[in-house]
């Protein structure tokens, strides 16, 4: 019985389509991670608190640095100015919630300034932004 001759080749591997295919892996999960990161206002130091919880709705950030600068989904704004802001913002979206970022060293006054401001709005929804324990 004749037996082929054998290729004294030993085989080969090619790994070109298996690179593909861990960059295209890398590729999804650094874009992935990148939408992963909210940053709903200015950076501000939250005060802590044992029952916070996470809003699931749309949210519109209202932002009190420690120096009383107050900023509406990261931009400047008054005082005078943040209802008619806020009321824009939520008129393009009913479910939305305005979360408050208030540094915990800004004034009790100020707080109750920007709270009142946007209680004057019908129908929304307020959430003070805190850190869990």
């Amino acid at each position: 019985m004749l037996f082929p001759e054998e290729n004294d080749q030993p085989p080969q591997i090619n790994i070109v389509p298996m690179i593909d295919v861990v960059f295209a892996l890398l590729t999804f999960f650094i874009v992935s991670t990148l939408f992963l990161t909210r940053s709903e206002g200015l950076p501000v130091n939250l005060p802590q608190a044992a029952t916070a919880k996470i809003q699931q709705q749309t949210r519109i950030a209202v932002s009190i640095q420690p120096d009383g600068e107050i900023a509406l989904n990261k931009r400047p704004v008054q005082i005078s100015d943040l209802q008619v802001g806020v009321k824009t913002l939520v008129q393009a979206n009913q479910q939305a919630v305005v979360v408050i970022n208030a540094d915990e060293k800004v004034q009790h006054g100020q707080l109750v300034a920007v709270m009142d401001e946007i209680r004057k709005i019908d129908g929304v929804k307020m959430a003070i932004a805190t850190k869990k324990k």
